[in-house]
């Protein structure tokens, strides 16, 4: 449990940032950070990663956000379970975890997930992302250094 302080980083870092996107950026207008590279460009994501689901109509709203509630849920009690040795794993779902919570918290409050982050290389466009984002991706990649950390150890 020693973990969840990560968690909790990760959730109030992802909420303040997407409060000051919501507050000082206008709607898909890009604010150029790094010409050529990087903008902050305020989206709203109504569906999943990639915007998988956006137009469904509205009911996507609920089926993501019960299901985050239950991957959320999950993940904490794979991590009160684990042991005290297994840090790059509990690092992995702590970060997990907390993007979860951080985009749970935008599905329910606003019916869609706040993105602003927005990497390009010419006319090609990453998808928008936000801070959770960012966690999830950064604690699969600890799952998969433990999975073949524990792999090469037998």
């Amino acid at each position: 449990m020693r973990w969840l302080w990560l968690t909790a980083l990760v959730v109030a870092l992802d909420q303040a940032t997407k409060q000051w996107a919501d507050a000082a950026l206008e709607y898909y207008r890009p604010a150029p950070v790094i010409d050529g590279f990087f903008n902050f460009t305020l989206l709203y994501n109504k569906g999943a990663a990639f915007s998988f689901l956006s137009n469904a109509g509205g009911w996507q709203r609920w089926f993501f956000t019960a299901l985050s509630l239950i991957v959320s849920i999950a993940l904490f009690i794979w991590l009160k379970k684990l042991p005290a040795d297994k840090k790059i794993l509990a690092a992995g779902l702590a970060l997990i975890l907390g993007g979860a919570i951080g985009n749970l918290i935008d599905r329910s409050v606003y019916g869609h997930v706040i993105d602003f982050i927005d990497m390009y290389y010419q006319d090609y466009h990453w998808p928008a992302f936000n801070i959770a984002d960012s966690a999830i991706t950064l604690g699969a990649v600890c799952l998969l250094v433990d999975m073949f950390k524990e792999s090469r150890h037998g």
